[in-house]
């Protein structure tokens, strides 16, 4: 056989005509098997199924997708794809969409609002739908016009869009928690770093700090809050300003985890003790929390359940053809370990309060 011939029969690929012939049944038997129609006995799709696998066949997805209207693709957008959150989040979407036989296409927006928009908008006609982080009340109205035709679950808007089914975590809950947590075992001056400015998660958890304050009959104080950015070296930068109080705060409650581990290590440098002479308490519980010296007393949030969920509510969105039962909150568990002064472990559930209400359209 001359090579020419031999790379002829090596680049032959099988079509559905041949796994048709194959399996002795017609082209649109083997069309209904992988577009998932139960048009189709179990005798013959177990024969497709059975050629498809010998013959090495995979279905034309461009033509498949021109034919059903459908490209059985997720899209997803995230302000940011690094940090265990994130890829939690995603980690959980991705084994969602595998069960139901999607794919994903993830994006990251950059925590811009434009580039959010301008990117679930190209993604039309690529995906079946979208799952996205609104990071503020635009953002969530102007996708929430974009819903004809187009299913789309909103992750932690700022208000409830009635075009999308959305969800988001007990942020506000956590930090109360935490905040009556500390002043429960004798903290009387408690800091706060923020998250970035404009991140809905960040100003829930900055809400919840001041109300617990307040409803323990305490003043906030602005002098009291130190800006972050949800990076570690934003929680090791505050480090001095945060010492430099008087009176120095006896906790810290940083508003994620990374700054939290930011700040014990900033601390260490200066020769101060955790939680001895000062305590820090964190929010997410990523898994380094719990490996930390001393292990960090910190909101445990399911990231991955919230990605996971996130998609069973698109899903049936899709199926229904518009939003089926509105906002979701995700409940957070408080966890107490030594970080805070506490030295028995403790965990405690937070289910959500009544969220409020209002309309991103």
């Amino acid at each position: 056989m001359s090579r020419i011939h031999r790379a002829q029969e090596v680049s032959q690929v099988a079509t559905i005509r041949d796994v048709a012939r194959a399996a002795g049944v017609s082209i649109a038997t083997v069309s209904r098997v992988f577009n998932g129609s139960s048009r189709v006995s179990e005798g013959a799709y177990q024969r497709v199924r059975s050629a498809a696998t010998q013959l090495d066949y995979c279905p034309n997805e461009t033509a498949r997708s021109l034919t059903t209207s459908r490209t059985s693709t997720l899209g997803v957008v995230l302000p940011d794809l690094y940090g265990e959150f994130f890829s939690e989040v995603i980690r959980g979407i991705d084994h969602a969409a595998r069960q139901e036989h999607y794919r994903i296409l993830v994006s990251s927006s950059h925590a811009d609002t434009d580039a959010l928009v301008s990117i679930a908008r190209s993604l039309r006609g690529r995906v079946d739908g979208l799952i996205a982080m609104a990071p503020d009340e635009g953002t969530a109205a102007a996708i929430g016009q974009m819903t004809d035709n187009f299913p789309v679950v909103l992750m932690s808007p700022r208000f409830n869009v009635q075009t999308c089914d959305s969800i988001s975590i007990a942020n506000f809950e956590g930090a109360c928690a935490m905040i009556e947590h500390l002043l429960s075992i004798g903290h009387q001056t408690i800091a706060m770093i923020k998250g970035p400015p404009g991140n809905i998660d960040a100003e829930e958890r900055l809400r919840g700090y001041r109300t617990a304050l307040r409803d323990a009959g305490k003043e906030t104080s602005p002098a009291l809050e130190f800006q972050g950015d949800f990076t570690e070296s934003s929680g090791y930068q505050c480090c001095g300003a945060i010492l430099r109080c008087q009176p120095r705060p006896t906790a810290v409650f940083a508003a994620n985890d990374y700054m939290a581990v930011g700040l014990i290590c900033a601390i260490g440098d200066t020769g101060l003790r955790v939680p001895q002479d000062i305590a820090v308490t964190g929010f997410d519980d990523i898994a380094l929390a719990q490996y930390m010296n001393p292990p960090l007393t910190t909101v445990r949030v399911d990231a991955y359940e919230l990605g996971e969920r996130a998609v069973r509510k698109w899903i049936c969105s899709a199926q229904e053809g518009g939003p089926v039962d509105g906002h979701e909150t995700l409940p957070a568990t408080l966890v107490v370990r030594n970080s805070c002064g506490t030295r028995e472990p403790v965990a405690a559930d937070l289910r959500p309060r009544q969220r409020r209400r209002g309309s991103g359209t």
